[in-house]
């Protein structure tokens, strides 16, 4: 699978990339909230990582500081620096210049990393395909894409509707907006019909991005509080702006 020339990358964008979705409230929410969605992952033995459009070394970070091997890749050089900046001084990682279709070992890893990636490329199911085929038994993926569901309500809120009936389609694309949003229930009957197990889903920012007046100072702690209280129940765990899915390729029957 080739890369195609509509898929989003970061080059020339690194730190308004930086700023825009790391340097923020929600941004910084969201990574409060991943790290409690894949919890289990972090309090397991040191096993081998590889981690899919990395961005600026945030979330390697964290699996770097309990002992984990990490190959970190992006699509973007310019994106790669930031996070070989970001990650000095760590001895367990290594650094790939590649997007997710010339990954080919992703076979010898224990987990595979790939979040807020999907939603950036033409074919994201295709994609996620690549990765679910290629997975060695017995390993895990932990996987988050912005949600189409959230998307279109937001919108919906805010009465723009002409972009829902564009099926979110922007006139012109924002370099720093996602571009094909995907629906939930989509994408895990996805991966099922891959023969792979979903062993959890996680909501991420339920309802921040709803409020109007956003908080701050003691207030961001209470929501974050109110945040993980929820993520993981239905209903609201399906109106986070991303959803996180902690995916399992079984062990044969025979094993």
């Amino acid at each position: 699978m080739k890369e195609k020339k509509s898929d989003i990358h970061f080059d020339g964008l690194a730190n308004k990339f930086a700023t825009n979705i790391y340097g923020t409230t929600k941004g910084q929410l969201r990574h409060k909230i991943l790290l409690y969605a894949i919890e289990s992952l972090l309090r397991s033995p040191p096993t081998n990582v590889i981690e899919i459009g990395g961005g600026t070394g945030l979330m390697a970070k964290a699996l770097l500081e309990v002992g984990h091997n990490v190959v970190f890749t992006d699509a973007s050089a310019e994106i790669l620096e930031h996070a070989r900046l970001n990650l000095d001084g760590f001895t367990n990682v290594k650094f790939r210049h590649q997007t997710l279709e010339e990954i080919d070992d992703l076979s010898q890893y224990d987990v595979i990393i790939c979040h807020a990636v999907l939603e950036w490329l033409h074919s994201p199911l295709e994609a996620l395909s690549h990765i679910l085929v290629k997975m060695k038994a017995g390993s895990q993926l932990s996987l988050t894409f912005f949600n189409h569901d959230a998307t279109l309500f937001t919108n919906a809120i805010y009465g723009n509707f002409d972009y829902i009936a564009r099926g979110l389609k922007v006139r012109n694309q924002v370099r720093l907006n996602p571009k094909n949003p995907l629906r939930p229930k989509q994408v895990i009957e996805h991966v099922t019909n891959c023969g792979l197990q979903v062993e959890k889903v996680t909501g991420v920012r339920c309802f921040h991005d709803y409020m109007k007046v956003k908080p701050e100072g003691e207030q961001e702690q209470e929501l974050l509080n109110l945040e993980m209280k929820y993520c993981q129940e239905e209903p609201f765990m399906w109106m986070g702006k991303y959803v996180h899915l902690l995916i399992k390729k079984p062990l044969p029957d025979n094993a």
